[in-house]
């Protein structure tokens, strides 16, 4: 499973990290959310050694979700050495969300 970041560990595991942390913005109420929970969960196994898999539910944690414009849900963001370098508003296909962290391997 996708690792539960909140506001306060957000700084550690996102930005701190030395690997490409993908970060899942959304929320339990989300349909779409629903959808994309899965693909998450399948890349937080393929990427394992490569990358981290993160979510943010943005109603208990509004901090970084307001700091990074996130104003539709889901919206996933990959980081790297702190830094947003891709972003995928809305549902997409796992393959779209695996070429976005290949991109940053």
């Amino acid at each position: 499973m996708a690792i539960e970041v909140t506001d306060a560990t957000f700084d550690e595991v996102v930005l701190k990290s030395g690997k490409p942390v993908m970060v899942d913005f959304w929320a339990a109420w989300c349909g779409p959310c629903r959808m994309v929970a899965p693909i998450m969960d399948q890349l937080t196994a393929e990427y394992a050694d490569k990358a981290v898999i993160a979510k943010v539910d943005v109603d208990a944690n509004q901090k970084f979700a307001a700091e990074y414009g996130v104003r539709n849900i889901p919206t996933v963001l990959v980081f790297k050495n702190g830094e947003v370098v891709e972003k995928q508003v809305g549902v997409a296909p796992k393959a779209t969300y695996a070429q976005k962290i290949d991109a940053h391997l």
